[in-house]
């Protein structure tokens, strides 16, 4: 198929639920469900194969219409990968057979997505994959018109520990990467130069939040990013110093004071497993040594395409985690 009928008609409908909501982990995609209790977090720890793997995606099947294919894709699962590890871009051949597809299928629009780098393995939701290279191109052309006309294609949904300040407005900061002890990392830089951002040293991004509910001291937040960089919102949700919850990475940059919180930059504190207070530890039925296994809470919720949104329901523990806040869910 060619030109946008297609995407026109994948947009008509609200998705329908995926029945595929799991997440993964380092080496591979881990089986997780959305049982209550500790379950809720811990009863996934099965690493999964790609046979497995492929019947997860099956299931995470939530519009199919055209050329147009939708995925609510489990965390943990990155889209691109080097040669032989897991990745959605190497389970897409297999895929397409089993749905019985005739064309390739090519990534149109996929959470966090950045043409830096990969997708961040952790991100849940919305994938939209299509069949047809002419709509692919020209939807992807749609999203890059969208921003540049101050539109938000992309709405995200993360729970986060800390309520803002504001209940809504804009982050935007400079961002890079930046070589830190053994591994790279995506730093703020709230004043990027002329020079730094020509030479693409330095990328300026912003996000838009709203803050749709708060509960003892944690928010569900609307998240629209204008610009694409990798780990952006975790970033600036570090900045606004309310930090995603389940985020190992970059909430060790929010320190606190008798209750107070405050940025710390990235080069004085390490990545590190998140930590919790004991009371919202309690909310959540962890103990701190099982704090590893709380996964990220960003959620790629709606995309918008030329007739509408497309949408996909957070994952079962997103879920969980919901009730036990008391946060109404969206």
């Amino acid at each position: 198929m060619a030109g946008t009928g297609s995407a026109a008609a994948a947009a008509r409908g609200l998705a329908r639920s995926g029945a595929g909501a799991r997440t993964a982990g380092s080496a591979g995609l881990e089986a997780r469900t959305g049982g209550e209790g500790r379950d809720g977090y811990m009863g996934w720890r099965r690493l999964l194969g790609p046979k497995e793997t492929l019947g997860l995606l099956e299931g995470s099947v939530v519009h199919r219409e055209g050329a147009l294919l939708a995925l609510n894709k489990p965390p943990g699962l990155p889209i691109l990968g080097r040669p032989g590890d897991l990745s959605l871009d190497a389970l897409l051949p297999t895929l397409r057979r089993r749905l019985g597809l005739a064309a390739e299928l090519h990534v149109v629009k996929a959470p966090a997505r950045s043409q830096a780098a990969v997708s961040h393995r952790e991100y849940s939701g919305l994938v939209l994959l299509s069949s047809c290279y002419h709509t692919t191109k020209k939807l992807q052309q749609f999203f890059t018109n969208a921003r540049g006309r101050g539109q938000y294609p992309a709405t995200y949904h993360a729970v986060t520990v800390g309520v803002p300040a504001e209940m809504e407005g804009e982050i935007c900061t400079g961002l890079r990467w930046q070589e830190q002890e053994d591994r790279a990392m995506v730093v703020p830089v709230p004043a990027p130069g002329r020079r730094s951002l020509a030479r693409k040293d330095v990328k300026s991004t912003l996000t838009r939040y709203r803050v749709l509910s708060t509960a003892g001291g944690c928010a569900l937040l609307q998240l629209q990013p204008r610009t694409a960089f990798p780990e952006q919102l975790q970033v600036h949700l570090t900045l606004l110093l309310c930090p995603a919850l389940g985020d190992h990475k970059h909430s060790s940059h929010v320190g606190r004071v008798l209750g107070v919180p405050f940025f710390l930059t990235p080069e004085t504190t390490p990545s590190r497993t998140q930590v919790l207070d004991e009371e919202l530890l309690s909310r959540l039925a962890l103990s701190p040594r099982q704090l590893h296994h709380l996964p990220l809470h960003i959620h790629l919720q709606e995309l918008v395409l030329p007739e509408g949104p497309l949408c996909a329901p957070p994952p079962p523990y997103f879920l969980h985690t919901l009730r036990c806040l008391g946060l109404p869910e969206p």
